[in-house]
């Protein structure tokens, strides 16, 4: 422990030591308003919501360049991402404030995206390529009004990039690095990608096109205790982006979009269980249009696409002595009509129709889920409340009601508040509160599957309470503090005693805490604090942390540089045991709590049309477990390059 402190001590020293050796440093920017999408489906100011919403913005993530979207997320308040730190070919799951996955809705400019072919709907975020987004937004607290099924723990709104105004532009970056585990340094570049960006304005019409690849290998999925040397378990993606818009007048546009996703993995037997044979493979396609019309006090616009999701497994059956194939398809059809209209600057109501129809036809020994009968609709109507008044209050409220097929009718509502005050030109400070109701369908694997299925479920109701402050000083100094309830009725859990879904209730409440300090220009220091407390977990898979503390410090040492250290600092993690495969069955497995520090550099040069970046993962290499039986990736490094044209 004590190298570790002197490690991080030279550090933090060689940081310190670049700023006062800097001899050129950045002109002072002018803090802008920050604008926000998410909590009104238009653009909102972010001081004007009651609603807690946290956005990535384009800057940040070329600051990141190199990690993932997932690991980016991970870093946010009130968000643990599981697995986060496992080898590229072990799924991730979203955990927002000690729910499960699928209470996160995940949008794709603005369009809600899953996966009906899974168990619990959830769409997986390796598909999407960190280089194809322009900002990401998140939307905590149940959002159901909005967005529907879901929504009940977070919003995550990827907002993809657009075409430039330029005639043409473009950008291509690639980076290689390793990719071991605590215990192997086999320094050698494992980890590779390459994108390409084309976009650009004709008149009237304007363009985008982007693809990446990746390909990653070099170590086991599967965590070693043996002298038998485990086989590497490899993951190599494709992502593709296609977007053609044209404006037929200054009141008219269509836009249109396709994204065709794709990756192939290997996966080991389960814990501690290497394989060679096991393989899997994943595709989306994606695609739809947005016709918009704005006239002089609002817009409405339709958005229609649709989505599908392919799956295939082939996995040993040590049972049979077999190699058994598994296929599983999900489809999606979205249609969300929305209104906007402004009645003043202070009163603005939105409205909408939001229909969507899902199916699931899955191929497995074990039987089949037949689209013919495991599918539903859904038609709701919704509508949203703005009102802003001059003395810094603003409000809003709204309802939806979900009508399904299945189960009939759901109505779901919520409510926000806001307070801006202005102490004086030093000081500020806004009040929040918000209420709001959400549901989560069940999905067609949970009403349908021939073994575990259960079609006399009913849909999981959230209620979440939040109430908190934001305070300002001056520019350098910011601080914010939420608390959350939530209570969950007809929960949908696994039940170990039948081996079917059932409904069951939980609850949850917490903290998050943010800091940030900007003493100077080229100096930031922004920590976090999420503090998670639930009455009981729901199943093998919990992980999930009570404490987890989050710092980063940045620093801009000359023009166009940036580095920045991250510390995480992870509680200890309860893993539940069902069938004893890691000591007494029935029993809670504890993680011991870990800490990792990441550090990171870019420099652009060239009018910035060149961005070299670097970074330096798990720098301590600290050997821990990350997911139980499985691979945690230790110290790693990484290297690239950006051009912009």
């Amino acid at each position: 422990m004590k190298k570790e402190i002197i490690l991080l001590g030279v550090l933090v020293f060689s940081l310190l030591n670049a700023i006062v050796n800097a001899q050129e440093q950045p002109q002072t920017a002018e803090k802008l308003e920050e604008i926000v999408i998410t909590a009104t489906k238009f653009n909102l100011n972010k001081k004007n919501t009651g609603k807690v919403i946290t956005k990535i913005s384009q800057e940040q993530l070329q600051n990141n360049a190199g990690k993932s979207v997932i690991e980016i997320l991970n870093t946010v308040v009130g968000i643990d991402v599981r697995g986060v730190n496992a080898n590229a070919t072990e799924p991730r799951s979203i955990n927002v404030r000690g729910g499960r996955s699928r209470q996160v809705l995940v949008l794709i400019d603005g369009v809600p995206v899953t996966d009906q072919s899974g168990i619990n709907q959830e769409f997986d975020l390796r598909l999407l390529s960190l280089s194809q987004i322009e900002s990401i937004e998140i939307l905590k607290g149940a959002s159901s009004t909005l967005y529907g099924s879901g929504a009940a723990t977070a919003v995550i709104n990827i907002i993809l990039i657009k075409a430039s105004k330029d005639q043409i532009s473009g950008s291509f970056e690639t980076h290689l690095g390793t990719n071991n585990t605590a215990s192997t340094n086999k320094s050698k570049f494992s980890d590779g990608t390459q994108n390409f960006s084309l976009r650009g304005t004709l008149g009237d019409f304007n363009f985008l096109g982007a693809f990446s690849v990746t390909g990653i290998n070099g170590m086991s999925s599967a965590k070693n205790k043996t002298a038998i040397v485990f086989e590497n378990d490899s993951y190599a993606s494709k992502n593709g982006l296609l977007k053609l818009g044209y404006r037929l007048s200054k009141k008219f546009n269509v836009q249109t979009f396709l994204n065709y996703d794709t990756f192939d993995y290997d996966f080991d037997t389960g814990a501690f269980a290497d394989s060679d044979v096991n393989t899997g493979n994943q595709e989306q396609l994606r695609f739809g249009i947005q016709p918009t019309y704005s006239y002089q006090k609002g817009k409405l616009y339709l958005i229609a696409s649709f989505n599908t999701i392919e799956r295939e497994l082939n996995q040993f059956n040590s049972y049979s002595n077999t190699l058994d194939a598994y296929q599983f398809r999900g489809r999606s059809l979205n249609l969300d009509f929305v209104h906007h209209y402004e009645f003043s600057s202070q009163l603005q109501l939105i409205t909408g129709i939001n229909y969507q129809k899902h199916s699931n036809n899955s191929i497995t020994p074990f039987g089949i889920i037949d689209k013919e009968i495991a599918n539903f609709t859904t038609f709701d109507p919704y509508a949203s409340v703005v009102y802003i008044a001059e003395n810094g209050f603003s409000i809003n409220f709204g309802g939806r009601l979900n009508i399904h097929n299945v189960y009939g009718n759901q109505f779901v509502y919520d409510g926000n508040f806001a307070q801006n005050f202005v102490i004086n030109e030093m000081h500020s400070i806004k009040g929040i509160a918000s209420y709001s109701t959400a549901f989560i369908t069940p999905s067609l694997y949970q009403l349908y599957d021939g073994f575990s299925g259960n079609i006399a479920l009913n849909p999981e109701s959230n209620k979440t309470f939040e109430v908190g402050f934001e305070y300002d000083f001056k520019d350098w100094f910011s601080m914010d503090a939420v608390y959350f309830n939530r209570k969950e009725t007809d929960a949908i859990i696994y039940d170990n005693t039948t081996y079917t879904y059932a409904n069951s209730s939980s609850d949850a409440n917490g903290l998050e805490i943010n800091a940030k300090v900007s003493p100077v220009d080229f100096l930031t220091l922004a920590s976090s604090y999420t503090y998670i407390q639930r009455d009981q977990f729901e199943g093998a898979d919990d992980y999930i942390p009570k404490h987890k503390l989050v710092t980063t410090l940045e620093v801009v040492p000359f023009v166009n540089s940036f580095i920045s250290l991250t510390y995480r600092n992870v509680a200890s993690r309860a893993v539940f045991d069902r069938y004893g495969s890691f000591g007494t069955a029935g029993t809670d497995r504890l993680l011991p709590k870990y800490q990792v520090v990441d550090l990171m550099a870019n420099y652009k040069f060239l009018d910035n049309t060149v961005s070299l970046f670097g970074a330096i993962t798990n720098a301590f290499n600290e050997d821990y477990d990350d997911i139980l039986g499985f691979s945690t990736r230790g110290r790693n490094y990484k290297i690239g390059v950006r051009l912009q044209f």
